[in-house]
């Protein structure tokens, strides 16, 4: 949205202070003093070198007038009032301070009964934007309406005018809240880069309907791309964005948004569609949907909506690694109820899963739950029993797979116990899961039960001590927590929506290895770990920890899901992770799964980050996964000169011998505006790749113009900051 946040600030502040002039009381007073907690009805104190009444009803002030009144300052050489016409004059190095303007002219002409009148010449600073102009003269029509003729307006220091924008006529209207410009040139470094012979914005921080700043840039798979933004701000509390966009290999691309907060609802709500795309010979389309709806203090209902035309809808139109990687899109309507002990729930979920036309492997579509209810009971009792209850009941539905209702309670009873040093928790609860089966030569009803035992322990041991002149606290804290579970032949149970979970230290303490209700695994097993803190004693700040951990095994495993071999050895891998603020600028975060049966390294992450101040940071990152991934993740932001800074990522995969993302951007600041390039490479499918390329001028106080590389930056170079937000510019 184009805005002119100068002439507007000029025009109220200049009312204001002609305002206060209404009803004015003349005064000598060398001193000045009680003017500024007078108020705005408060009188005027007027000092010069000559004041007198040349008339009836003329006052006039010569030599170094200065006007004072409610805080607010006036200078001249030259001062009239007319007390029969109620009019005031100001000629000679017309000069008016107020708490957020500076504005000086030739001459003032002011009718304090309509506000009518002109300022000519006028000269303006605004101190919170840091912006300044010019103009011919500012007419006023009357209190609410102002015209200013052939202004301009910039945040560039003085004497640098590297931008600013050009008007011809600039018309305010306060009472709508509403400026609106004509024949508007934006000038950049002496050359004019934009014009609109029309456009409104509003005066003030509200939003209004008009045209936004257009983005364009240019990508590989779709050219030339353009976008030219249209808000629509309908009310307070909803607004539209219409957001054509022309790819010049593609077509047009017609897009919107409609937001909404109400009392009890909100959302927001989008869609997009390119009829007949060029390249891919098809119209393709998305549309998604996401809605609130507030029923009660307690109670919530919801829906989501997620679809677009083909596979390969974001990989061909998108950027965001984050955005051309997604699989699932989730479709859904759910209401939920929340109290101090129970919660209820009744979801209807499904997917549109998207398939990579470059992979051998197509991707299964998870199950749709249609629908699912589920309900948790949490309650503490005053000897310090805490019961819970966890229960659903689900029909899942697939084309391809079997389908089924599962209906699944797990009540729990269990025991903390702490003090200062360490806690026991010990607990035990009874899984009963019910399966009805359809399309199945297998048993139509299985039902399972089993017990489950766990018991939670551990405790803190502390330490001061003294490190290269500063006082330190370590921690030792042993951790042991042991579960049982008896096996259950769960062979003939289908897998709904069923996992292993990735083996981690969170997964190290909890019951079950699986995640979803179709497999609880038969335990006999004790997990032991430590962790060892270092504190800085003053600050609080963590400075490393250290971690060790290993789950050993008492019995054999018998429940797996299918396809998978059950383990063949009594212990887990070792897990072993550094992290911390080990100095004021370097930050670690590494993790270590050891194979100590076959003296291997299953996986690895190693990652490091420098940080010395805002607008410098260094990201060093290598992740090992055993037989499956080998990357390395680097990237930077770095002053490179005076004003001017680099980034870049370079990810790469040396398990498939290809870059999955590669950047590269120049950052130049010059106080006033920021000029941006960024070139990006990205792996879209598991054999192509599509390379797109950022051009943005930002303009303090103004806007930005051209393609958005922001968000890219800050995804691709985590502890990325625009050079415009940071305090010292090198």
């Amino acid at each position: 949205m184009s805005t002119l946040p100068g002439f507007t600030l000029v025009v109220l502040l200049l009312t204001a202070g002609s305002a206060a002039a209404d009803g004015l009381v003349l005064k000598k007073d060398v001193e000045l003093k009680g003017s500024a907690v007078a108020g705005k009805e408060g009188p005027l104190f007027l000092t010069a070198d000559r004041i007198e009444t040349t008339a009836p009803g003329i006052i006039e002030a010569n030599g170094k007038v200065e006007g004072r009144q409610a805080g607010q300052n006036f200078f001249a050489n030259w001062v009239r009032y007319n007390t029969t016409l109620n009019l005031v004059e100001a000629r000679g190095e017309v000069r008016l301070e107020q708490p957020a303007l500076l504005v000086s002219g030739d001459s003032l002409k002011l009718d304090l009964d309509d506000y009518s009148g002109e300022l000519t010449q006028p000269v303006y600073h605004l101190l919170a934007q840091k912006g300044r102009g010019d103009a011919d003269h500012i007419d006023f029509v009357d209190k609410e309406h102002f015209k200013l003729q052939d202004a301009t307006y910039t945040t560039c220091p003085v004497d640098n005018d590297d931008w600013y924008l050009e008007v011809n006529d600039l018309d305010i209207d306060k009472s709508r809240d509403v400026g609106t410009a004509r024949n508007a040139s934006l000038h950049f470094l002496g050359v004019p880069i934009l014009y609109t012979p029309w456009m409104d914005f509003p005066l003030s921080n509200a939003r209004k309907t008009g045209v936004l700043a257009p983005t364009f840039g240019t990508t590989q798979r779709s050219g030339f791309d353009l976008l030219v933004p249209y808000y629509l701000n309908l009310a307070p509390n909803y607004d539209a964005t219409l957001s054509p966009r022309l790819m010049s290999k593609r077509g047009v691309q017609l897009g919107g948004e409609f937001r909404y907060l109400l009392d009890n609802v909100h959302g927001v709500n989008s869609a997009a569609y390119l009829p007949n795309d060029a390249v891919a010979g098809r119209s393709r389309w998305s549309v998604a949907l996401n809605n609130v709806y507030r029923l009660s203090a307690t109670t919530e209902a919801g829906m989501l909506f997620n679809r677009v035309s083909d596979n390969d809808y974001f990989r061909d139109l998108s950027n965001l690694l984050s955005v051309t990687s997604i699989t699932n899109l989730d479709r859904e309507a759910w209401i939920t109820t929340r109290h101090a002990n129970w919660y209820a729930e009744l979801r209807a979920q499904s997917f549109q899963t998207l398939q990579d036309s470059t992979s051998p492997t197509p991707i299964l579509e998870p199950y749709a739950r249609l629908p699912q209810a589920r309900l948790g009971i949490s309650k503490a009792f005053e000897n310090g029993l805490v019961f819970n209850l966890s229960s659903e009941a689900t029909r899942f539905a697939h084309p391809t797979l079997v389908e089924g209702s599962r209906v699944l309670a797990y009540p729990t009873l269990r025991l903390p116990l702490t003090n200062s040093f360490g806690f026991l928790t010990p607990q035990i609860g009874w899984h009963s899961t019910y399966y009805a089966l359809d399309n199945t030569t297998a048993a139509q009803h299985i039902s399972r039960s089993l017990p489950i035992f766990s018991l939670d322990s551990g405790v803190t041991f502390e330490r001061p001590f003294r490190f290269a002149g500063r006082n330190y606290e370590q921690t030792l804290e042993p951790r042991a927590y042991y579960v049982y579970a008896p096996y259950r032949d769960q062979s003939t149970i289908p897998v709904f929506d069923t996992a292993l979970l990735d083996f981690s230290y969170a997964q190290m303490f909890t019951e079950n290895q699986f995640i979803g209700g179709d497999r609880v695994n038969d335990a006999n097993q004790l997990t032991v770990a430590v962790t060892s803190r270092f504190t800085e004693a003053a600050s609080g700040l963590e400075r490393l920890q250290v971690t060790l951990g290993q789950r050993y095994y008492f019995s054999t495993q018998q429940v797996t899901l299918p396809g998978i071999e059950p383990r063949s050895s009594n212990a887990t891998d070792l897990l072993a992770a550094v992290s911390g603020q080990i100095t004021r600028n370097w930050r670690i975060d590494t993790a270590w799964q050891f194979d100590t049966q076959n003296g291997t390294t299953i996986r690895q992450n190693l990652g490091a980050s420098y940080r010395p101040g805002p607008g410098r940071v260094v990201n060093l990152g290598y992740r090992f996964i055993d037989q499956t991934t080998e990357q390395v993740d680097l990237s930077a932001q770095w002053p490179i000169a005076k004003r001017w800074y680099g980034m870049f990522r370079y990810n790469y995969s040396f398990q498939d011998k290809k870059l999955v993302e590669g950047l590269a951007g120049l950052e130049y600041n010059a106080g006033c505006w920021t000029l941006r390039g960024v070139l990006q490479r990205l792996a879209t499918k598991e054999n192509q790749s599509t390379d797109a390329l950022f051009f943005q001028l930002e303009l303090n106080g103004m806007g930005r113009i051209g393609s958005n590389p922001l968000d890219v930056l800050k995804h691709s170079v985590p502890g990325y900051r625009p050079s415009n937000e940071i305090i010292q510019t090198p």
